[in-house]
């Protein structure tokens, strides 16, 4: 019974990585997330129960429900948390574990030797991507994603929009892995959002990789996946999946070399940002591609997400005068931002170049007010150019979404929340840079 009864573990697992993602925790003090990892490093791999070790995995499991107890205060109203305590109730009835009995330690896992950093010379060659593309008739066509800032998205079509997508939402999710972001206002009341938390779980893979859960939230940013190792766990080919620290707090890389995709996670200031390198044949490998309606590196953001810079045009067609739609509610104070000229003059300084990201500069000082955002459009630029594999489409331009030259930016719909939309109309006034036209502030 006790690797049967490691196995509805395993099973028990992806549920709590899903509900993770899904429902951001209530309180950055509730530490449900340790226990789940300590209860997955207990039960999972070299570390699962024998068929005559039953009592360890009800140790485990008693083990579990204490240090939920112990964080029970601090995870009222965490659907993650209430998720755990009732997994742990229906496993321990399963497998007849009583309530009352001996605990564990968590069993660390043990991480590859420092010598042991590269894939084995043997290891299967389904676990390299690249090589495996020797018997193929065409190298691999490499694609990019990539999400920051309040926030903005550049899918693997390299569509570039600007979303309000707030609360979680799937950005990646085919047969390999999956990644799910969550966007929190800046502000209270504010309309202006950007990525407070960001779930990762690599799909276990035949001989290559056990199943990886990664995660990192606001001030975490950690160097290891959420069982505490750093590679693909216990297989064959486990070393085909690794995770670097590049910047301590602030930059972490994944390599997934099984699926030849490169994944970089930052955090900029308070708030994450996220890039990938994927191949086109893992990107589209999905069971039921009319389902993905919501894979945002895919399909991009929904059309009620968007805020569009070219949807519209009643609002200014008729001048600043138009009439305004009405607010659903008060409108909250807009947070300290920067006059238009500083904005530009900020991020001048590290995107020269008058492309997407430097708007996206632009528009995130002048609609939040914190400078960082302008570090988070660098490196958002500067990991496009380590990752795509085009180099002619590093510096996208907006004249994609310029029909013509009198095209105007109806402002006063713009995003539905007017705060953020008479910013943006007094920097630009009625006529957007999307068409490469000079901005015209308006006088106020």
């Amino acid at each position: 019974m006790g690797r049967g009864a490691g196995r509805p573990a395993l099973g028990f697992w992806p549920t709590l990585a899903f509900l993770l993602c899904s429902f951001p925790a209530a309180s950055s003090s509730c530490k449900i997330l340790k226990c789940n990892s300590e209860f997955w490093s207990a039960t999972a791999g070299s570390h699962a129960p024998a068929a005559d070790d039953a009592p360890e995995f009800c140790a485990a499991l008693r083990t579990y429900a204490l240090c939920t107890r112990r964080t029970a205060r601090t995870c009222r109203g965490d659907l993650a948390y209430h998720s755990a305590v009732h997994g742990i109730e229906d496993l321990m009835s399963q497998h007849n574990c009583s309530k009352d009995g001996p605990t564990s330690q968590p069993h660390l896992r043990t991480l590859p030797p420092p010598g042991d950093s590269q894939e084995r010379s043997d290891s299967p060659e389904i676990c390299h991507y690249e090589k495996s593309f020797h018997n193929r008739a065409a190298a691999p066509n490499y694609t990019h994603c990539g999400l920051f800032g309040d926030p903005h998205l550049r899918t693997f079509t390299d569509r570039f929009q600007t979303c309000k997508v707030q609360g979680a939402w799937p950005l990646i999710d085919n047969n390999y892995l999956n990644v799910q972001v969550t966007n929190t206002p800046v502000l209270p009341g504010s309309a202006a959002t950007a990525t407070s938390k960001l779930t990762i779980i690599f799909k276990n893979f035949q001989e290559c990789v056990d199943q990886k859960v990664y995660q990192a939230e606001m001030d975490e940013l950690p160097a290891a996946f959420a069982d505490g190792s750093k590679n693909g766990g216990d297989k064959h080919g486990a070393n085909s999946l690794k995770i670097t620290e590049k910047v301590s707090g602030q930059h972490v890389e994944i390599q997934a070399k099984y699926i030849g995709t490169t994944i970089v996670v930052r955090q900029v200031g308070r708030y994450l940002t996220f890039a990938v390198r994927m191949p086109e044949e893992v990107v589209n490998a999905v069971e039921d591609r009319d389902s993905q309606g919501l894979y945002l590196c895919l399909r991009g953001c929904p059309v009620n997400q968007q805020i569009d810079f070219q949807a519209f045009r009643a609002g200014t067609a008729e001048g600043p005068g138009a009439p305004q739609p009405p607010a659903a509610s008060p409108a909250p104070p807009a947070p300290d931002t920067f006059p238009y000229e500083t904005a530009v003059a900020k991020c001048k300084e590290k995107l020269p170049v008058e492309d997407l990201y430097y708007q996206a500069c632009v528009f995130d000082l002048l609609t939040t007010g914190d400078v960082n955002f302008t570090l988070a459009a660098y490196y958002a630029l500067e990991d496009v150019k380590m990752l795509h594999s085009n180099k002619d489409k590093l510096h996208l331009q907006n004249a994609n979404l310029c029909t013509c030259p009198e095209l105007t930016i109806a402002v006063t719909i713009f995003t539905g929340a007017p705060e953020r939309d008479a910013i943006w109309l007094r920097a630009y006034g009625t006529r957007g840079p999307e068409c490469g036209l000079t901005a015209a502030p308006l006088s106020s």
